[in-house]
């Protein structure tokens, strides 16, 4: 059953690690076996290394702007330059603005899609190649429960989550045939910076907490085991599956 998760002499590359959730998929995929890109903007991922190469697992440091299309190559690049291969792409990092929609503006909506939407297809098909080429992989997008609701204040962020799921979809049509399968998980109402207005709301977070059947918001250490079932041989027959990790939420 081990050997079903086991992730050894595969190396992940995960977008979004220096903190929170992304930080946490990372040092599990290494905790099974991976060698780790870390793809950072303005936070640092030194730390995540850190405890990464303490499990006696390989990591580096990749520093981009994934807003920035023409910076999105050079991430694929470095990861097949440092470790000869990628066999699993995380695609994690998001960001969110809170604006009722009248008042969204046209720079907040394109930033949003840039970096939750397009970052994810150009990683997801630059990395699609090499896997491809190589005849295995594993891609894992990060959508939301936004990417089943409307949710309030977040037009951009929740058309960029519904979008990553057709995404999802849309590249496991196409390459599941070819050994590559792609997925998605949908985190439910995290304890994380994104969340911090809602948590910080009294009456927001009351509601949310008394539709959540598991009574709690969720935490970073959730996603790992769904993040190494993904990554792994255990989900070679999924495809284009997007798999609520949500205490309930989305039963309710």
């Amino acid at each position: 059953m081990k050997e079903l998760f086991d992730l050894t002499g595969r190396t992940a590359l995960v977008t979004g690690a220096g903190r929170g959730l992304g930080a946490a998929i990372a040092v599990g995929l290494a905790g099974a076996g991976a060698d780790v890109a870390l793809v950072t903007n303005r936070t640092p991922a030194e730390e995540t290394k850190r405890r990464i190469e303490a499990l006696g697992r390989r990591a580096i440091v990749i520093t981009a702007d994934l807003s920035d299309r023409t910076a999105l190559p050079g991430v694929i690049e470095k990861t097949i330059s440092a470790f000869g291969r990628i066999d699993i792409l995380v695609n994690n990092a998001g960001i969110i603005r809170r604006t009722p929609a009248a008042e969204h503006s046209y720079a907040d909506w394109q930033e949003v899609l840039d970096v939750n939407l397009n970052s994810v297809f150009v990683l997801s098909q630059l990395a699609g190649r090499a896997m491809i080429e190589q005849g295995s992989g594993k891609i894992i997008n990060i959508a939301s429960m936004l990417s089943f609701q409307g949710g309030i204040n977040v037009p951009g962020y929740t058309a960029s989550k519904h979008a990553v799921a057709g995404l999802t979809k849309a590249l496991a049509n196409e390459w599941a045939p070819k050994n590559v399968q792609v997925n998605a998980i949908a985190p439910g109402y995290m304890s994380t910076d994104n969340t911090e207005a809602l948590r910080n709301d009294p009456v927001r977070s009351r509601q949310i907490l008394e539709r959540i059947p598991a009574g709690r918001w969720g935490t970073d250490q959730d996603l790992v085991g769904p993040a190494i079932m993904l990554a792994s041989r255990a989900s070679d027959y999924m495809s284009g599956h997007v798999l609520c990790v949500d205490g309930g939420w989305m039963v309710r």
